[in-house]
């Protein structure tokens, strides 16, 4: 991988990471319209380690908090009905599903899971249901005409089975062009929670389970065309072009609906999929594999 390649990549993988669009989808189609070998699931899962900094950064008071009552719940009995304490144990409970599956089906999603042919399936099929789910939140959970709207949960009204629901949602995002946050917000959604609340959620659920891969990844890292240099490069990018996205998405959810990410996610897939039967594309273009990731 050369420098100018493992520029261009972190710059997507910070682009993308936290957008409802698939970061591991884009690094892959990056680099089969780019004609370069692919990145790989390894390099993906390293460099999101550079994003998950920039979540850790950004809401460092609420980690602050969440970890420090967590803590303190392990001693003090009283301590166990604070939210942050039981914050700290819905992360957890929500983190089962994707290590579990991660680890099941990791050779799938080093392999068969990045042909272009399922990405452009996933990005078109997530889209519609984040789409269906953004557009219930709109309509504030009227279930029919005249009726009132339900008011929507926020993060405080967490609990375990939404929690656990919310893990399962995050774990599809092993195959790429899902979308980690695409998926759990989309879940959040449709359990009637605001965006914001199932934003910051997916936020916080997926540092454990991203830094979990980032770090047992490192050593597939500098085995193949994928070296060291270029891919700390990428990951420091990543990070700084990360933590500016998240600044401005968590701005933007607050008063905008998600439909300009479901139409973008519709047609990239339409197209690729276009791409693929006209052969300009190969379902396998530049494949290579290694290591597992997710987003």
């Amino acid at each position: 991988m050369s420098w100018f390649e493992s520029f261009i990549l972190g710059l997507v993988q910070g682009l993308t990471e936290f957008l409802p669009i698939s970061s591991s989808a884009h690094l892959r189609l990056t680099a089969a319209f780019a004609g370069w070998q692919d990145p790989g699931a390894a390099f993906t899962a390293v460099t999101q380690i550079g994003t998950e900094a920039a979540v850790i950064i950004y809401f460092r008071k609420d980690i602050g908090r969440i970890i420090s009552a967590w803590c303190r719940s392990l001693v003090d009995r009283s301590m166990r009905r604070d939210h942050d304490a039981e914050l700290g144990w819905l992360v957890i409970v929500g983190s089962i599903p994707i290590g579990v599956l991660g680890l099941l089906f990791k050779d799938q999603i080093e392999g068969p899971f990045r042909d272009l042919r399922l990405i452009a399936t996933t990005l078109i099929v997530l889209g519609i249901i984040l789409g269906i789910a953004d557009r219930l939140a709109a309509q504030g959970g009227r279930s029919g005409k005249g009726k009132r709207a339900r008011p929507r949960k926020t993060i405080e009204e967490l609990n375990v089975k939404d929690g656990l629901l919310y893990g399962c949602a995050q774990a599809l995002a092993l195959v790429p062009g899902v979308s980690r946050s695409g998926a759990t917000i989309s879940g959040g959604l449709f359990m009637g929670y605001t965006r914001e609340a199932a934003a910051r959620y997916s936020f916080l659920l997926a540092i454990p389970a991203v830094m979990a891969s980032g770090f047992l990844e490192l050593t597939e890292i500098g085995e193949g065309h994928v070296s060291w240099g270029p891919t700390i490069f990428a990951t420091v990018l990543a990070f700084v072009v990360a933590y500016a996205v998240i600044a401005w998405f968590m701005s933007y959810i607050s008063t905008r609906s998600f439909m300009p990410f479901v139409i973008y996610r519709v047609v990239l897939g339409i197209a690729i999929l276009v791409l693929v039967a006209t052969g300009t594309l190969t379902p396998n273009e530049g494949a290579s594999s290694g290591g597992v990731s997710s987003g």
